[in-house]
């Protein structure tokens, strides 16, 4: 049995490992090393199942546990071109552990790898989907403003997605932001909203392959998870899908681990 297991998830850090007890790799290694170890035990893992650290973007909710951890713990890093560049020049890349271009895809075990470019205020952000020794297919994606071609054409066919639903956007809109940052978030290089997030989850379920949707990176601010839940669930209705019986659906909790087994 493998997981899809949210270490932790939101603007104060995201991790999320895909694996089992004895092996698996990281999406993202936000918050620091301490939050971080002690995340993935609360999950009954050990550092050393993490074969790979694979990094979305530069933004510090995603890589502030990336240089210890990876230094502590001998961990490679993988990320593509223009991403690694910030990161040798910020000192994220300081250290004693390896490091790899990961444009297209990346083999770590008998796990398949894959980068699909995602729309993000960032210098060149991407998501990853993992077909795992079983054959099954788990993708990550949030930091998205939308869903490109290259993300769907990427993600189609997952059997379990932990998929962004960063906000509502009345909340958002009457919030307490200034004008600018809720233009960044409503944005196509933003978040995507409940909305966006639910329509993605019916067009994947839909076709037929998908089954467990965990929503991820929730704004504190402009969206609560009962709220995301019931948007996702009122959208997949329409669809015909009945949640529990077509689909399994659950909100990563902010500050500690969530588990979808797959």
């Amino acid at each position: 049995m493998y997981k899809l297991c949210s270490l932790y998830s939101g603007s104060s850090g995201n991790a999320t490992f895909i694996g089992n007890e004895h092996e698996g790799i990281l999406i993202d290694a936000g918050k620091n090393c301490k939050n971080l170890v002690l995340a993935l035990k609360m999950a009954c893992l050990e550092p050393d199942a993490v074969k790979g650290l694979f990094i979305t973007h530069e933004h510090s909710d995603h890589i502030g546990a990336l240089r210890v951890f990876a230094k502590t713990y001998k961990v490679p890093v993988y990320a593509n071109e223009k991403t690694l560049q910030y990161l040798d020049e910020s000192g994220n890349l300081d250290g004693d552990f390896p490091v790899f271009l990961m444009n297209d895809y990346a083999d770590i075990g008998d796990f398949h790898i894959e980068a699909h470019k995602t729309s993000h205020d960032t210098v060149d952000s991407q998501c990853y989907s993992i077909l795992l020794p079983n054959l099954d297919k788990v993708s990550v994606v949030t930091d998205t403003g939308l869903i490109t071609e290259e993300t769907f054409d990427g993600i189609i066919g997952s059997k379990a997605i932990l998929l962004e639903s960063n906000h509502d956007v009345n909340m958002l809109s009457a919030g307490p932001y200034p004008y600018y940052l809720k233009r960044r978030i409503l944005g196509p290089k933003g978040h995507l909203s409940n909305d966006l997030s639910a329509e993605m989850s019916a067009t994947l379920i839909k076709e037929g392959t998908t089954k467990h949707i965990l929503l991820g990176h929730l704004s504190a601010e402009n969206n609560v998870p009962d709220l995301a839940f019931q948007t996702h669930v009122a959208r997949l209705f329409q669809e015909g899908a009945n949640l529990n019986v077509d689909y399994t659906l659950e909100v990563a909790r902010r500050h500690e681990p969530t588990l979808v087994e797959v």
